[in-house]
């Protein structure tokens, strides 16, 4: 079983976003099941305009439809990372995680919950995801053959108890497609990553952006797999690629038997 994050420098249009994407499932190695991960904002980087018209309604639009097809063509468990979706009847919109199995069916999808609402000390300062985006309010776990996927988004990286109600109810792998800016990047995303793997004894996959966009925003990038221990099994600095990791199922179950963490727990 393989786990990967794909890596991008997202602009502001899908077909040229959809090209990089392309580029990097070609390079894909053969071994199966494979899950891959895309980062948030994979179809659209850019401002508040831009994502409300390029918003799709789940289960329907061109940008889905070319997620069915390359998990269908790569025989892959492909997870969009984050795109624009829209909300019936409401002038904001979601930021959502999609999955999809190998056959092109899309087995469940996630709302992030937590918005970012923080001035950042870089060249944007300001920002207010609540003024596009309208909250998810339940955590999902999808079924896979890699056992339960955590979904999750970005900024609800900063929320363990997110990830202990996900493992609580039996996640092995947790997701967490980004676009973390590059001054909080540099100052906690691999510290944050690394706790949430360890202290929920689960692997965590990473995908973030990477690199200056169109916008003049400046993502960290440092996609990376890590296991239950902690230990980081393959990173990216910056810049378009792919990491991959195996996921070893017996490394978990030995954790959890000899460090009963979870078990343990007195407050829930």
């Amino acid at each position: 079983m393989w786990l990967a994050a794909i890596q991008l420098v997202s602009g502001r249009r899908w077909q040229d976003n959809r090209e990089q994407i392309a580029a990097e499932l070609a390079l894909l190695p053969s071994e199966r099941p494979l899950l891959v991960l895309l980062p948030e904002n994979f179809a659209l980087f850019g401002e508040r305009q831009g994502y409300l018209d390029g918003a799709e309604t789940i289960g329907e639009g061109p940008i889905q439809q070319q997620l069915a097809e390359w998990a269908r063509d790569y025989g892959i468990w492909l997870v969009a990372g984050a795109m624009p979706t829209t909300i019936t009847g409401a002038d904001h919109i979601h930021t959502s995680t999609l999955v999809f199995d190998p056959s092109g069916e899309r087995k469940g999808h996630y709302h992030k919950i937590h918005l970012f609402d923080v001035d950042v000390a870089d060249n944007h300062g300001r920002y207010r995801e609540s003024e596009t985006f309208s909250p998810g309010e339940e955590p999902v776990l999808v079924d896979s053959p890699f056992g339960p996927l955590g979904l999750s988004i970005c900024y609800d990286l900063r929320f363990p108890e997110l990830y202990r109600r996900l493992a609580r109810a039996g996640a092995r792998v947790l997701l967490v497609p980004a676009a973390f800016t590059a001054v909080t990047g540099e100052a906690h995303w691999e510290p944050l990553l690394r706790a949430r793997a360890i202290e929920n004894q689960c692997y965590l996959v990473a995908a973030n952006q990477g690199g200056t966009h169109e916008t003049g925003r400046q993502t960290w990038g440092h996609s990376m797999v890590i296991d239950p221990w902690g230990r980081v099994l393959a990173s990216l600095d910056s810049g378009r690629g792919t990491v991959l990791a195996p996921l070893d199922p017996g490394l978990m179950d030995e954790l959890q038997r000899t460090m009963p963490v979870l078990g343990h727990a007195r407050l829930l």
